[in-house]
């Protein structure tokens, strides 16, 4: 079925705190090999997150301080020397049972290439990234056409999977073979849609249309 963001997050994440300093945080990111990372408060909470981004405004907006043209925001976030003045807030997060499909439209309407995964109190659980959910699409094509046939076809919708022809070729899934109405071809292929890994579907459905 639909994979989760629990099943490709990373649980092992790089964090500091809202008191860590600019040089300590630069050595994080360069030891560790990331590019940002969650804040947290004093009850692990996560309250934003610090980029390469936010490190470097310091750095190239220096000469603009001098002439006195930065923003207010901008100007403070230049100044600052610590997580908790430097990171963007709020912190863009999603828990760990939305869907990958979720997290992708979350990190595309909000222009993030990675969320934090948090508990409905805030608790960071996990980190997800673009490479973790385009993930979902390394799946093999016969453990695809393995997962239609029993979750779908006969566990979801009781139908006998011997009935039906599913063809999958590097994640792209024909379906073929009887339906006994419109309704349920399309559902039936709605469902398909969801299984994780698959591209896309085609049609090659039979049905009585009304």
């Amino acid at each position: 079925m639909a994979s989760l963001v629990s099943d490709v997050m990373t649980r092992n994440v790089v964090c500091v705190r809202e008191g860590a300093e600019y040089k300590d945080i630069v050595q994080v990111m360069r030891r560790r090999g990331v590019s940002a990372f969650p804040v947290l408060d004093a009850r692990d909470r996560v309250v934003g997150v610090v980029s390469e981004d936010d490190l470097l405004v310091k750095e190239g907006l220096l000469g603009a301080e001098t002439h006195g043209t930065l923003r207010h925001r901008d100007r403070a976030k230049a100044a600052a020397l610590t997580a908790g003045k430097l990171m963007s807030r709020p912190a863009i997060t999603i828990g760990p049972g939305a869907t990958v499909a979720d997290a992708a439209r979350t990190m595309h309407s909000k222009h993030v290439k990675r969320l934090p995964v948090v508990t409905g109190a805030s608790k960071l659980v996990g980190i997800v990234s673009r490479i973790d959910l385009l993930g979902v699409y390394d799946r093999p094509d016969e453990e695809i056409g393995g997962e239609i046939a029993s979750k779908v076809i006969e566990g979801e919708f009781a139908l006998d999977p011997l009935a039906f022809t599913v063809h999958v070729t590097r994640g792209v899934v024909t379906m073929s073979g009887p339906a006994d109405t419109e309704t349920i071809a399309h559902s039936l292929l709605l469902a398909v849609r969801q299984v994780a890994g698959v591209v896309a579907v085609r049609d090659r459905l039979s049905y009585r249309r009304y």
